[in-house]
């Protein structure tokens, strides 16, 4: 018997649902979660009415499956232009299941792409011999990037075309980057380099199209000739080549 589906999956003990929704209220990545998907995001075009991946169990275990598709928000509120098929399932042990993602009528902009995110929770079967026995519900939740087919453009290929500058505000060192593109870039690495320094952006912050990200560096100083040196995720999950941009000094 399963538990409650896409709330807490622990009906008992008390506690077990406290720890659930504790759970459940942060995404868990996939290495961490028992299922795994046949990719670590999924790219909708906007020309095809559907796309799919594969969710599998390499695990002993059953589980309840569930998915749907939201936005950066993360509610269950705002209407999605996507419906996954199937949206509940059951995948026995060493079983794969395809999901298909369709696509519905939507306002979109097609001069740019738009983020949403697929959800897959698991629910594990509970074990009535098992007595008290906690079963927390993970999820996996990857991106979805909505890309209107005018896009013609490789993203890895636009890359180059990031402008970097940097300035000093607040007491603080801020690097900013303007995407003039119409993709979203999401840094692999990304590193600010140049008079015998170097340092690392911890924890680089996705850049949305037509808009700009700025990161606070806490051992550079604003001179002329520092460069950034970063690599972007593909639409594969890989890493693409390295880059090495110019960063201009801004008042």
């Amino acid at each position: 018997m399963f538990g409650l589906i896409k709330q807490a999956a622990a009906s008992r003990p008390a506690l077990g649902v406290c720890m659930s929704a504790i759970m459940l209220a942060t995404s868990i990545p996939a290495a961490q979660a028992a299922l795994t998907l046949s990719g670590t995001r999924v790219v909708f075009e906007s020309n095809k009415r559907n796309t799919s991946l594969i969710v599998a169990n390499p695990s002993k275990r059953i589980y309840a499956v569930q998915t749907w598709v939201n936005t950066a928000a993360d509610d269950a509120t705002t209407a999605v232009p996507f419906m996954p098929s199937p949206p509940l399932f059951r995948l026995n042990p060493g079983k794969e299941q395809q999901v298909q993602i369709n696509g519905l009528p939507n306002d979109l902009p097609t001069d740019r792409e738009s983020l949403f995110y697929f959800n897959v929770q698991e629910i594990p079967q509970a074990n009535p011999e098992a007595g008290n026995v906690l079963n927390i519900a993970l999820r996996t939740r990857i991106k979805l990037f909505y890309r209107p087919s005018q896009l013609k453009d490789n993203p890895m290929a636009r890359l180059k075309d990031l402008q970097w500058s940097i300035r000093r505000a607040d007491g603080k060192t801020q690097l900013e980057v303007f995407n003039p593109t119409p993709f979203h870039v999401t840094f692999a690495r990304l590193a600010v380099k140049g008079n015998d320094h170097s340092q690392l952006v911890e924890k680089a912050e996705m850049v949305a199209p037509l808009s700009r990200q700025t990161f606070v560096l806490s051992g550079t100083v604003p001179s002329k000739g520092l460069q950034v040196e970063f690599s972007a995720i593909n639409d594969f999950g890989g890493n693409s080549a390295q880059l090495n941009l110019p960063v201009q000094i801004t008042p």
